[in-house]
């Protein structure tokens, strides 16, 4: 019953061109692969990437000179990458970013079927395309959703902690929300992203226009509530599904949030560079600063047996990494050197707080010895 009830719920959520707007051609002469029937363009590749589910899909990526971002767009349910590519080229030069766009299992020359799941796969594959065979790391990823493309990024963005941030453009609450008012989840909907925009840890942008008529305004605005990193949204007044591209404010908007998120990185860089400064600073001017640079050297030992071991983790916690039973040594010997290393230390701190007492005696003397030449120095004047 329920994959009855999920097959009919596709049939409603995808409409694929048909038939597809381009052609995916081989040009003989150079061996590159075309989109017919645009003009080719240096700064684009034509893709197929091949899906785990075993679909091949079409995807294309539009390179930015210096970019520091890449954008992975997913569409809307009734487009293909033929009638996204000028849009895709426009935002790539007006944001100053990478994008990759794609096509769906079923969409444009892709082959498969549109599905739920098949869409995530298909936006797996383009993700990975992106790490592999361009190099792209995860927090320089920004994901952007269109209506149903919502669902395929927030999948993907509640499974990535690394991300720059996410798009949502007209999103839907689930796909059973778009055609009934229910009030709970149920467990044979489609795209659930009510449940999973809570788990999404980057920056979250949400635009919808404000006379939606095919996915109402309140889904964007209850997806932005239940958002953990919130931005400032853009309700775009009279703006419907398909038509927020050609509202000013709709590119001004999308550039000042991408020019936040990557400031972000180096701002809280900036901040830790500082504070690593003030800290130099206090060791220089501290008088016993040779002592407790041989007590750190003794403590840095230990703590390089730790970082091999365990590289994943790479704790900060010092405390935890100084006790014995943290490090599984293979002999005996090993674990002397280490008790060595602690006595050590040991002897250097109490060398240091027998400085420091010696210091505070002699200071204690001098002002006694101040104090009795201004007594003297009262008696004389009087």
């Amino acid at each position: 019953m329920g994959g009855v009830t999920s097959s009919m719920a596709a049939k409603f959520a995808f409409f694929p061109p048909n038939p597809p707007s381009y052609k995916v051609i081989k040009d003989e002469a150079t061996s590159l692969v075309l989109l017919d029937p645009f003009p080719h363009r240096e700064n684009v590749d034509v893709l197929k990437l091949q899906t785990r589910r075993g679909a091949d899909i079409v995807a294309v990526y539009v390179r930015y000179p210096m970019a520091t971002s890449t954008l992975l767009y997913s569409h809307g349910n009734a487009a293909d990458v033929g009638q996204m590519y000028e849009l895709f080229i426009e935002l790539s030069i007006h944001l100053r970013v990478n994008l990759m766009g794609y096509d769906y299992s079923g969409y444009g020359q892709s082959t498969g079927k549109p599905t739920e799941h098949n869409t995530y796969a298909d936006i797996e594959a383009a993700y990975k395309c992106l790490e592999e065979n361009y190099g792209v790391k995860q927090e320089d990823i920004i994901l952007y959703g269109q209506s149903v493309g919502s669902g395929p990024t927030l999948d993907l963005a509640a499974r990535l902690p690394r991300l720059r941030a996410v798009v949502l453009h007209s999103p839907i609450l689930s796909g059973l929300r778009v055609m009934y008012p229910v009030k709970r989840t149920y467990w044979f909907d489609i795209y659930k992203n009510i449940d999973k925009i809570p788990l999404v840890q980057c920056p979250v942008l949400v635009i919808h226009g404000t006379a939606d008529d095919v996915v109402d305004c309140s889904h964007g605005k209850q997806l932005w509530e239940l958002c953990q990193d919130k931005y400032e949204p853009l309700w775009l007044k009279g703006g419907n599904h398909c038509d927020l591209e050609l509202y000013p404010e709709y590119i001004r908007h999308l550039k000042k949030f991408i020019s936040t998120v990557e400031k972000s990185p180096s701002r809280r860089h900036s901040s830790r560079t500082s504070v690593d400064r003030l800290v130099q600073k206090r060791k220089s001017t501290d008088q016993f600063d040779a002592p407790r640079k041989s007590t750190d050297h003794f403590i840095e030992a230990p703590k390089k047996s730790t970082d091999r071991r365990e590289k994943p983790r790479q704790s900060t916690d010092r405390h935890d990494k100084l006790k014995v039973h943290d490090y599984k040594f293979n002999n005996l010997d090993k674990l002397d050197k280490l008790k060595i290393s602690y006595d050590q230390v040991e002897r250097s701190r109490r060398s240091v707080e027998y400085t420091e007492k010696s210091r505070k005696s002699i200071d204690l003397q001098l002002e006694k010895g101040r104090k009795s030449v201004d007594w003297l120095d009262r008696i004389r004047t009087g």
